[in-house]
């Protein structure tokens, strides 16, 4: 169990400095308020903050 939540742990963070290099800083606010949005069940700041991460990924393309 601890190796299962090491790894995942690893994989987040791993995700966060992926999406912080590739977008910046906006790309990683953008991120934690989509999650905060889901795990909150809010689907205003859940589809904001999409809206945003895929203006993000528009403009990067």
């Amino acid at each position: 169990m601890p190796l299962i939540a090491l790894a995942v742990a690893a994989l987040a963070i791993g995700f966060e400095q992926l999406i912080q290099w590739k977008y910046g800083p906006l790309g990683i606010i953008a991120f934690v308020a989509l999650s905060v949005g889901l795990k909150a069940k809010n689907t205003t700041i859940s589809g904001i903050r999409a809206v945003l991460l895929v203006m993000l990924l528009a403009q990067s393309g």
